[in-house]
């Protein structure tokens, strides 16, 4: 049976970049490791933040669209994103959240303890503590390697056909089947990050796409050779999956799971340092060939952003 390690990454659609900037970077202290376009749509930015090096299972993607209608959290979407951060790390992101005016709440599952608020956009977050998953390195604006956001923890999945979804992760994407409890069913891949699923068997509303929804959820292929063997056993299940898109940091394959939820399976390498050095990346618009010729009008069209400290309460 064909395995993945776990997510890849998680691709969502906010409001205004600078925004999204401030709160990812400047609140959650990610790195942003790519500054470039939507491919499908120049005109808008997609914006990657992850660890020190942009690692899979770090990385959280962006279409901002300011302005944009709001959507609605529900079936056929990722309605949690969850990341982890080391064991006693707790305390810091209490007072780190209050400090910069974000509400959150404590909830638990499968006897674990989540901290639970929303993005200035809506997007529903979770930070669980766990010891796996290797230290982020990267320091920005108060938040250093020993609290910092190792990547993913999972993700909450609402789907509109919950037992053909988990049909599909345990027996086409390799997820086993680990517990059940309450409204949730909990699957884990062999990843050390990005690698518990739990997904929630209770009817909800049909999601709408916008501002403040997940987009698609990406599952991570080693490299070409293992994407084309995905490719070919997500079409034997009886899944209609897209011929390979170059999306340069990546490639990528997309299918529509049951349940409404847009699953891709993307590959590790190239990874992010391949068009600008490790130490700059995130820092210069990166453009992919095709759209260089119009940079000028591209960069008319998207809103400046900066990375840049924020200040919370107290600061001065």
């Amino acid at each position: 049976m064909k395995k993945t390690e776990g997510i890849h990454h998680i691709t969502a659609i906010v409001g205004h970049p600078q925004e999204n900037v401030d709160f990812y970077a400047g609140v959650l202290g990610l790195r942003l490791v790519k500054k470039t376009v939507n491919f499908d749509d120049p005109g808008t930015y997609h914006l990657y933040f992850g660890n020190e090096g942009g690692s899979p299972g770090t990385i959280i993607t962006f279409f901002p669209w300011p302005g944009a209608q709001k959507g609605q959290i529900g079936a056929g979407q990722v309605g949690v994103t969850t990341y982890v951060v080391p064991t006693g790390a707790f305390s810091f992101w209490k007072d780190r959240l209050e400090q910069f005016n974000v509400s959150y709440e404590m909830v638990e599952r499968f006897g674990e303890a989540f901290l639970s608020f929303e993005d200035p956009h809506g997007l529903l977050i979770e930070l669980v503590e766990r010891a796996k998953g290797k230290q982020n390195e990267w320091t920005f604006n108060g938040v250093t390697p020993d609290v910092a956001i190792k990547g993913f923890g999972g993700a909450v999945l609402l789907t509109s056909q919950p037992e053909q979804t988990m049909q599909l992760l345990e027996q086409t994407m390799g997820l086993e089947r680990v517990g059940e409890e309450g409204d949730y069913v909990r699957f884990r891949s062999f990843g050390e990050i990005g690698n518990v699923i739990d997904v929630n068997i209770t009817p909800v509303p049909r999601g709408r796409m916008g501002v403040g929804v997940v987009h698609h959820i990406a599952w991570r292929a080693t490299d070409d050779q293992d994407q084309l063997d995905w490719q070919r056993h997500i079409a034997q299940s009886g899944y209609q999956v897209t011929p390979v898109q170059d999306r340069n940091y990546f490639n990528a394959i997309y299918f529509r799971e049951l349940g409404g939820i847009l699953f891709e399976i993307a590959t590790d390498p190239p990874g992010f340092a391949h068009d600008e050095s490790v130490e700059t990346m995130g820092e210069a618009l990166k453009l992919p060939p095709q759209y260089e010729a119009q940079r000028s009008q591209i960069e008319q069209i998207v809103l400046p952003i900066e990375v840049r400290e924020v200040k919370g309460k107290g600061d001065s």
